[in-house]
């Protein structure tokens, strides 16, 4: 055990050491990326933006001031063409789109999603709360009536005709008829 927990350290030492290592030179890396950008930054101020000299006197700040408005008022014109050429351009992508929906017979359809509902439910939501319809198969179904069947164990149970008509000859016979019947 003493042997492997030594190794066990000394491997998290290691890890440790090329942890700190791999972060310094990220530290490093990180620093020359910002000074590139920097510099970058700067050549493309120095290119593009010539440096601003004040005049002293109040004409030439006036006529400075002339001259950026007039090339702001040239880049914002220039900008809202641009804007209308894209409105443009997308008004015409839309109706083409449309276009070639109309000719293939095709509408953009949403993808459908499975929905459990009852027969009840889906013809409620499809006619209104106002109907009352009921697709319970069930309760519609004709309920056997408990006097059927006793008839028919009736009928099941007199047995042999013959005898059924002799006790029903007769005077008797009639008799027996009528209390059952009331």
């Amino acid at each position: 055990m003493g042997d492997e927990e030594k190794r066990n350290r000394a491997i998290t030492a290691r890890r440790q050491h090329l942890k700190s290592v791999m972060l310094q030179i990220a530290a490093t890396e990180l620093e020359k990326e910002e000074g590139r950008r920097e510099a970058e930054k700067q050549n493309y101020l120095s290119e593009h933006c010539p440096p601003l000299h004040l005049p002293g006197s109040m004409s030439e700040v006036q006529e400075l001031c002339r001259q950026l408005h007039a090339k702001i008022d040239a880049a914002e014109e220039e900008k809202y063409d641009m804007e209308v050429r894209v409105q443009k351009s997308t008004k015409e992508l839309e109706d083409m789109n449309q276009k070639l929906f109309d000719l293939r017979g095709k509408f953009k359809r949403p993808p459908l999603r499975r929905v459990r509902m009852s027969a009840d439910a889906m013809l409620k939501a499809l006619l209104g709360s106002k109907h009352k319809v009921c697709m319970d198969l069930r309760a519609n179904l004709k309920q056997v009536k408990k006097e059927d069947t006793e008839k028919e164990r009736d009928l099941r149970d007199v047995g042999d005709w013959r005898k059924n008509i002799e006790e029903k000859s007769g005077m008797e016979g009639r008799k027996k008829m009528f209390e059952t019947e009331s």
